[in-house]
């Protein structure tokens, strides 16, 4: 396939478009027991949440509750029957941790903020336009579904769509570059007759005024 018949002309392959890394190969299914776990944490938290009626409290209540009851009954037997107690380990968060946490929200939280007053002065209209546009995209579609399934499906979405079109790449390609050209073809005709119609009502009126 040509270079004229590629969607993309440049030399870059898909997997350097969408920015490389561990991302890029999970999202191309390269890393496809990583893209799996992936997609099927995501269906059971939609199934858990979104179907049987679980908030994020209750099922986190009710996995703490059923955790500490198995330790507490394992503990007890063994002091009972001698063996071996539970092997917990030192749960405990050192203060590198935390600070690296803080100083990694700071900064983003900081990004953000300034980001924010850029667009409510007025400093970027490009970028004010473009966060409307998407803010209003997501209040409509939010409207449609919940916030649950809405995830979901965007998600199978980021995970599909690229790595088929990888796959297929060449058909895509052109099919929609012939889809592509048909249409400019079609808007070509079209405006040249806009282009006619236009010169025709010059004509009458022009006829129209030397009558007069």
């Amino acid at each position: 396939m040509g270079s004229s018949d590629r969607l993309f002309r440049g030399q870059r392959t898909l997997h350097e478009m969408i920015g490389g890394g561990l991302v890029a190969d999970v999202i191309l299914w390269r890393q496809r027991n990583l893209t799996v776990g992936i997609l099927l944490l995501m269906l059971a938290t939609w199934l858990v949440f979104g179907r049987c009626g679980y908030t994020l409290l209750s099922l986190i209540s009710s996995v703490l509750l059923l955790l500490v009851t198995i330790i507490f009954i394992w503990a007890k037997s063994a002091s009972i029957l001698n063996r071996p107690a539970p092997p917990l380990p030192e749960l405990h968060l050192s203060e590198d941790m935390v600070n690296e946490a803080a100083s990694f929200v700071r900064s983003h939280v900081n990004t953000l903020l300034s980001v924010s007053q850029d667009i409510a002065m007025g400093k970027d209209p490009k970028l004010f336009f473009k966060v409307a546009a998407c803010l209003w995209l997501i209040s409509v579609i939010s409207g449609l579904t919940d916030l649950l399934t809405l995830g979901y499906t965007g998600l199978l979405l980021v995970l599909t769509v690229p790595a088929l079109y990888e796959k297929y790449e060449e058909y895509v390609d052109r099919h929609i570059l012939l889809i592509y050209r048909k249409l400019h073809q079609f808007y070509v005709k079209l405006d040249e007759m806009r282009v006619l119609t236009y010169q025709q009502w010059i004509l009458e009126k022009e006829k129209l005024s030397s009558y007069h």
